[in-house]
């Protein structure tokens, strides 16, 4: 099992009626992570190979090459916790 956190430097929760996230990834994991999450994930749309608009799951997902990924539409932190585990490992 991987540990997320060699991976993730912190998450932050948007306020509003609908629960996102936004994680940024270590600056020295973040290639790493990015990969792992892309080929994972499906990729519905990229734009010049710096913004991917993925989906895993049903969980829409905006990720950037600079280890920002923006996660929408989840319950709660411990839903984001179990899908970043997943595309991590």
């Amino acid at each position: 099992m991987v540990n997320i956190e060699d991976y993730i430097a912190r998450i932050e929760e948007t306020c509003g009626e609908e629960k996102h996230f936004i994680v940024f990834l270590r600056h020295e994991k973040k290639d790493e992570a990015l990969a792992k999450i892309l080929k994972k994930a499906q990729i519905e749309r990229s734009i010049s190979s710096v913004i991917f608009e993925l989906n895993f799951k049903g969980v829409p997902l905006r990720a950037y090459v600079s280890g920002k990924i923006l996660v929408r539409n989840l319950k709660d932190k411990n839903a984001l916790l179990s899908i970043l585990s997943e595309l991590l490992q």
